[in-house]
């Protein structure tokens, strides 16, 4: 059964590795911003920095949902 499904367990376990990551850099970036008193434009364009590289993944699993529905491979 493993083999079956090792492709699907891979996409969730990388998925979920990345959102992971991306939680724990958010983490990162607030604990530097609210120790070092930055003013709330730094504040905002650190955390769309962050926010624009989620959506990148987002944009480019919806892509590839597209793609594969398709049958381009």
């Amino acid at each position: 059964m493993l083999t079956e499904h090792y492709e699907l367990i891979e996409s969730i376990a990388l998925n979920l590795g990345l959102f992971i990551l991306f939680v724990l850099m958010g983490y990162a970036i607030h604990d530097v911003l609210s120790k070092n008193d930055v003013p709330r434009y730094g504040r905002f364009v650190a955390y769309g920095v962050l926010l624009l590289g989620a959506m990148g993944f987002v944009a480019k699993g919806i892509i590839q949902i597209f793609w594969q529905s398709n049958g381009i491979n």
